[in-house]
């Protein structure tokens, strides 16, 4: 979230170091001044803000309003087989149910956050918080209904908050938890996907297809509105607690299983060997893919690699549901969990 501050508007016009400087007083600005959840008058939120599981002075504004970064509701898409928009090794939402194999580009989805789509039959919310590099895949069916979603234009711990069409509840994308209005305390399920290279997608679909701009000239897709982020000291619009012994912004492997703890590996340790195996899932690291977070163009970003999660039990590759993000995230959401290193 955050991306229509002025800073971000005016990114064009600055100079790196400058541009960098005035994110971080913005950054401090909000961070002084909490969000009233509740905004009557100006967004016209249903919300039933009376259930809540949170500490409402946790949630800040990310800068745009209600929908101000508007999801896709009508995803387009084109075949991988002859796309060539994109660097082979730029960064993908690799996702695949009942043979219906599809990329989501982290170019796209930086500008919308939320795609809402049908894969092979099932509704799936398609999402990625830049400020977290959260690519995160839901199962959108609630109590058996399918569910559209929206951005809110609030964070907490720095994560997109992201509200459902029918009741407006609030949901944290980190968790998928339902954490204010109607569906306060469900969980929507999280489902088996990669944040992998375009070229480590095309190899694994050849016959897949690759999400595209239903209009290429709304934003400037490809470009990084957050250029060095993913190299500071700090994370913007965060003023909780940071992990110790490891950068707030180095990047860790989250698993979640079931009703225990998550697993948290770092990603540098993960590449040190290539290969981990932990409380029965295998970890596996290869090169080739750039960051989103890092040049002004994404396709210049520097080399973080693809990481891929399984079952260890098994001789076949199946997928378990993990995202690739920020140590301070890991560690805003789960205090207590020892980031592996």
């Amino acid at each position: 979230m955050g991306l229509w501050t002025i800073p971000q508007y005016t990114a064009a016009m600055l100079s790196k170091s400058f541009y960098i400087l005035l994110i971080g007083i913005t950054s401090l600005f909000l961070a002084s001044a909490r969000a009233d959840p509740n905004p009557a008058g100006w967004e016209k939120w249903k919300t039933d803000f009376t259930q809540y599981s949170i500490n409402l002075s946790e949630i800040m504004s990310g800068g745009p309003p209600k929908d101000g970064i508007p999801s896709i509701d009508q995803p387009k898409f084109e075949s991988v087989e002859n796309f060539t928009d994109i660097d082979p090794l730029e960064p993908v939402i690799g996702l695949e149910i009942n043979g219906d194999a599809r990329a989501y580009p982290l170019s796209v989805l930086m500008w919308h956050e939320i795609a809402n789509d049908v894969v092979g039959g099932k509704a799936v919310t398609v999402t990625f918080c830049p400020l977290c590099n959260a690519a995160i895949v839901f199962d959108a069916n609630i109590d058996g209904k399918a569910h559209k979603f929206g951005t809110t234009g609030r964070l907490r711990n720095s994560d997109l908050l992201m509200y459902d069409r029918q009741t407006e509840s609030w949901w944290q994308q980190f968790s998928g938890e339902g954490i204010i209005g109607e569906y306060t305390g469900k969980r929507l399920n999280i489902l088996p996907s990669r944040l992998e290279s375009f070229e480590k997608f095309k190899e694994r679909f050849p016959d897949g297809k690759v999400l595209v701009p239903n209009n290429p000239k709304f934003r400037d897709y490809g470009r990084n509105p957050y250029e060095g982020y993913d190299q500071l000291a700090r994370p913007w619009l965060y003023g909780g607690p940071l992990p110790e012994g490891i950068p707030a912004m180095a990047r860790v492997i989250v698993v979640r299983r079931d009703v225990r703890e998550p697993i948290v590996l770092s990603l540098a340790s993960l590449r040190e060997t290539g290969e981990r195996e932990i409380d029965g899932f295998r970890f596996l690291w290869e090169t080739g893919q750039r960051t989103a977070l890092g040049d002004g163009r994404i396709s210049n970003g520097r080399d973080v690699g693809n990481v891929v999660v399984s079952h260890a039990s098994s001789d076949e590759t199946i997928d378990v549901a993990y995202d690739v993000t920020f140590a301070f995230v890991a560690h805003a959401f789960h205090p207590d969990v020892e980031i592996i290193k």
